[in-house]
């Protein structure tokens, strides 16, 4: 019975598959590992159909064409397994340039010996057909060099799945199958290929090939369920290992399933091998608020302390479930960040912010005593200089000219205290908001009796148009302050014999104040900056040489916004000035 051809058919679809995954392989090449799998999956793709077309070969000549083509395939197929498998098991530092020359040799000997054979007869000592299975097969009598191949295709097999036993033992059981499947799929070929070699089992045929299409099943189905190829566990490991972060796994038991080099410097009892497979109860048991937190996740707590014998650390913690793809649980997974540091830096911060905030009280404290230190005395200066005036003028006057610039200098250090005082109230929130109806009219006409002396002392005329039953709702301090400011500098920069006049509208639900005088007007350049909130404007001198200290229009600007208005002007140079501020109504009007 001629059977070849159903083995040819076999063996094609065998070459399709590994060619299918190789291509798998090729699709995934930016992991090392992918291409040592694919570049074995092709050498086991070149031996198939090498195979397939030598069974149906009908003479020697064309059985010795295709065996050219198998051992492409067959001399270099153990070669790169063995580098998939180093790779794969962790041992990449060892892959160096000469070693892998090294272990190349023997492949690059069987290559050219086997294509050379018929000079020197050193892989096959002879070679013949036998029609004893109804078709064409090779029989042959192995050379030296053949059985180099075979023992170096052995011992490197040999090599490869003590690694990766190895490897199966230490690892975690989820890592386990995966591994599974890579031994049982790498032993298709060698176990089918040493049966044929030893004639356990009488084969008239190599059915070597066929162990490629057993391990490609074995490795498609590890690429689907598994992913081994996407995984790359030499490099998943070496982050792994790398993390700062401590990384606990635990199943679904809560037993310990993995955990990293930095778990190990927190968790004292993970420095026993002996932990994976143990209870979390007894491996935390030194930590019941963790080992609470782990029973009960998923989590997320904060700056939790865990005492490591005389050094607690802080952390933040995070129990969170692992799923498969199917989001089936499987475990949990502890994370622990140190933030030891970062809560010494915050303590460090929040000291300085107490040490601060006590030298911002005490200087606060300091300011007040001192300016209240200087404005008494300054208070009670002022009430004898008017006193020494009133006699100077019954005596006659002689030295009046320097008491009047005396008294005008104290007015004006007194004025700068007050000044002082209402801006650093009014910075630091002392200043209490307390807004009540006032007559606006009667709040007017007290503080130009304030300013009264100085406004007849440059015989300038102060008029006022606010009728009598306008109610605005402001605080009584802050709007004397406003009012007092802007009449003070409406004397100031008015000439001898000019005037000063002050009117208010209803506008919708304020009432706009507005004061005008006939002085000097303000120039273009100043006026650009004066209600400036970067910068604080500077004071001038006025028309008989009155100087102050530029903070009275930033008061009024800062207390008429607290009151809910607004502050402008309109200037003319040598026309005088007109000063305008809102307030709302008081209830009282309507």
């Amino acid at each position: 019975m001629n059977y070849n051809l159903y083995l040819f058919a076999l063996l094609i679809v065998t070459c399709c598959c590994t060619l299918f995954i190789a291509y798998l392989a090729w699709k995934r090449r930016e992991f090392p590992i992918s291409i040592s799998y694919g570049l074995g999956m092709m050498a086991g793709a070149f031996y198939s159909f090498g195979y397939a077309f030598e069974i149906v070969s009908v003479n020697l000549e064309q059985i010795r064409f295709w065996l050219r083509v198998e051992y492409i395939g067959i001399a270099f197929g153990t070669f790169f397994w063995m580098i998939m498998v180093m790779r794969y098991t962790g041992f990449t530092t060892y892959l160096r340039r000469w070693i892998i020359a090294g272990i190349a040799v023997v492949p690059i000997i069987t290559f050219v010996s086997h294509y050379t054979n018929e000079w020197h007869h050193l892989f096959y000592q002879s070679m013949d057909i036998s029609e004893s299975e109804g078709f064409p097969m090779l029989i042959f009598e192995p050379g030296i060099l053949y059985k180099l191949h075979v023992a170096y295709s052995y011992i490197l097999f040999v090599i490869g799945m003590t690694l990766m036993i190895r490897m199966y033992i230490k690892s975690t059981s989820h890592m386990r199958k995966q591994i599974a499947f890579m031994i049982i799929g790498s032993c298709g070929p060698y176990i089918i290929t040493l049966i044929y070699l030893i004639n356990i089992i009488h084969m008239p045929f190599d059915l070597s090939p066929f162990g490629f299409l057993f391990s490609g099943v074995f490795f498609m189905w590890g690429i689907y369920q598994f992913n081994f190829l996407r995984l790359a566990p030499l490099a998943l490991q070496k982050v792994f290992e790398s993390m700062k972060d401590a990384v606990i796994v635990l199943d679904i038991d809560n037993t310990i399933s993995s955990y990293n080099q930095s778990a190990r410097l927190i968790i004292s009892s993970l420095n026993d091998r002996r932990v994976i497979g143990q209870p979390a109860s007894l491996i935390f048991s030194e930590y019941p608020d963790l080992l609470d937190k782990i029973i009960n996740g998923p989590i997320m707590v904060n700056k939790m302390k865990i005492s490591n014998e005389s050094n607690p650390r802080y952390y933040n913690v995070i129990v969170s479930q692992v799923n498969d793809t199917t989001q089936k649980t499987m475990g949990k997974m502890l994370l622990l960040s140190d933030v030891t540091e970062a809560m010494i830096a915050e303590e460090i911060l929040r000291a300085n912010a107490r040490q601060l905030s006590e030298l911002n009280t005490f200087k606060d404290k300091m300011f007040n005593v001192v300016a209240h230190d200087i404005r008494d005395p300054l208070a009670v200066l002022i009430s004898l200089m008017e006193l020494m005036r009133d006699d100077m003028k019954r005596c006659g006057g002689e030295h009046e000219e320097i008491v009047d610039e005396m008294g005008q200098q104290i007015q004006n250090t007194f004025t700068l205290v007050e000044s002082l005082l209402d801006w650093f109230r009014s910075q630091k929130g002392g200043m209490v908001f307390n807004p009540v109806v006032w007559n606006l009219s009667q709040v007017v006409q007290v503080n130009v009796r304030l300013l009264q002396i100085r406004s007849e002392g440059k015989r300038i005329q102060v008029s006022s148009e606010i009728p009598h039953d306008m109610f605005i709702h402001a605080d009584k301090e802050m709007l004397d302050l406003i009012i007092r400011n802007l009449l003070s500098n409406a004397i100031k920069f008015t000439r001898y014999g000019g005037s000063i006049h002050l009117k208010a509208e209803r506008v919708a639900d304020k009432v706009v104040i507005c004061v005008s005088d006939s002085g000097e007007g303000i120039t273009e350049q100043k006026g650009s900056t004066l209600f400036q909130e970067t910068s604080y404007p500077t004071s001038s001198m006025g028309t008989a040489g009155e100087r102050g200290v530029g903070l009275g229009l930033t008061l009024c600007r800062e207390f008429v916004r607290i009151m809910g208005g607004d502050i402008w002007f309109d200037s003319e140079l040598n026309q005088g000035s007109t000063f305008y501020f809102s307030i709302p109504i008081g209830q009282a009007e309507g």
